[in-house]
């Protein structure tokens, strides 16, 4: 029962990735940018790392399952293309904490101006 559990959440998680699993591994957000240069095939991509070759197509699997990767098959060849749009989704994420710290800070910022009108009287 408890492996069956276990196969069970490996399962689901390998199924429900998004694009912030898929750029919190180095060598992903390096063939992101790698492809966001231009468009390369497999052997291409492969060939820009030390790692083998399924590790890359294990990488770029999940790229393409998360949709920051999109595979264009073009006479014998599968091209890969950056699809940089899903970083909306990062972008949005990152802005609502910059906002608020933005707001914070001047907060930070009144205050120290208050405390150093305060300390000229």
């Amino acid at each position: 029962m408890c492996n069956y559990m276990v196969t069970y959440f490996v399962r689901f998680m390998e199924v429900r990735r998004d694009v912030f699993q898929a750029i919190a591994d180095p060598t992903r957000r390096a063939i992101i940018q790698l492809l966001a240069q231009k468009p390369l095939n497999l052997n291409a991509v492969a060939g820009q790392f030390d790692i083998s070759r399924p590790a890359v197509s294990k990488h770029m699997r999940i790229l393409t399952e998360c949709g920051l990767v999109v595979v264009v098959k073009k006479g014998r060849e599968h091209y890969c293309n950056a699809n940089l749009q899903s970083l909306q989704e990062v972008q949005a994420w990152v802005a609502q904490y910059s906002e608020f710290w933005n707001r914070r800070l001047d907060v930070l910022e009144d205050l120290l101006k208050q405390d150093k009108d305060n300390a000229n009287v």
